[in-house]
């Protein structure tokens, strides 16, 4: 059995969707399963066993001896969060205690880190090990996933095999319960549908014009497949990089919406909430050298063809993964 955390969210969803389709049935689906609004996510996955968050610590201890493999996606990913206890609660603790577990069973740990851990990207986007310690997050969600990178280094004894991934800007479908979290592409197409117009943040830095923050945009198809990969094949141990490698504007993402949604583009700026402003990043593009020298070779999906497959697939009739 595949212990897979974060089964109800967005990734963790569609990484369920996504081994169905391989043929892996054997799931134990780990979650808070009490959020009305994420029920669609889950409820038609075939699985073995449903296990709710809290009762984890309980259900290893009982039938973790069955599980060959653990993928763990759960984690609190809301960057305006401040409270560093809940990071620590949600974030930290269950992932040490997955860690440990993988090291007792010796039984491959695949793990959700983040690309927020660069911070606002002064130093690069290199995976490399030897620079992880200088990085310098801008909020207690990035900072919460650099603690544990950390910590997986430091470790002396570990998974025979670990991969932690740097997810960057991920969309797709199943992220309709976010919320304001929900990735730029979802909330695009609400206000196009509503208003027929999108509004994007204005830019607040004489370098980068409006529009003109860049991001490593990633198809969830995508990051679904890199984790399959490194399920079915033994990566070196280690920290990687997950994005497209390659970074787009939000014009250039807006315009597709509006391509996808058949609709005349309007795009007016507004100012950048203030809450977000000073940890808000203008440009992030994953090297992703590593994972491509690791033998992952398919290509990632350009972001006009993703945006295409998600407004049409799924945001229009309103479907799952």
């Amino acid at each position: 059995m595949i212990l897979l955390t974060g089964a109800a969210g967005f990734i963790g969803s569609c990484m369920a969707a996504r081994l169905n389709e391989s043929g892996v049935r054997n799931l134990v689906l780990c979650d808070d399963f009490s959020r009305p609004d994420k029920v669609a996510n889950w409820q038609y996955k075939a699985c073995a066993e449903r296990v709710e968050r809290d009762l984890l610590p309980e259900w290893l201890a009982q039938k973790g001896t069955q599980l060959q493999a653990v993928i763990h996606l759960g984690a609190r990913t809301d960057t305006t969060e401040t409270q560093t206890a809940l990071f620590e609660t949600l974030n930290l603790k269950p992932s040490k205690l997955l860690w440990d577990f993988c090291t007792r069973q010796q039984i491959p740990f695949i793990y959700a880190s983040s690309a927020a851990t660069y911070g606002d990207g002064s130093q690069g986007f290199d995976d490399n090990h030897a620079d992880i310690q200088t990085l310098a997050p801008l909020n207690a969600y990035g900072d919460s996933k650099h603690q544990f990178d950390l910590w997986a280094l430091a470790q002396t004894e570990a998974p025979p095999t670990w991969v932690g991934l740097k997810f960057f800007n991920v969309y797709g479908p199943n992220e309709y319960h976010k919320g304001r979290m929900a990735s730029v592409i979802f909330h695009a197409f609400a206000q196009i549908r509503d208003r027929q117009q999108l509004r994007l943040f204005r830019s607040h830095r004489p370098d980068f014009a409006d529009g003109g923050q860049m991001r490593d945009f990633v198809y969830v198809k995508d990051v679904c497949e890199v984790i399959l990969f490194a399920l079915e094949r033994s990566l070196p141990s280690g920290i990687y990089n997950l994005g497209s490698g390659k970074a787009r504007s939000f014009l250039d993402l807006g315009k597709a919406v509006f391509q996808a949604m058949q609709v005349p583009e309007q795009i007016e700026f507004i100012d950048t909430p203030a809450d977000i402003r000073a940890t808000y990043q203008y440009f992030t593009e994953a090297n992703i050298d590593k994972l491509r020298n690791a033998g992952y070779s398919r290509p990632f999906v350009p972001l006009e063809e993703g945006i295409s497959d998600y407004v049409q697939m799924y945001l229009k009739p309103g479907m799952y993964r």
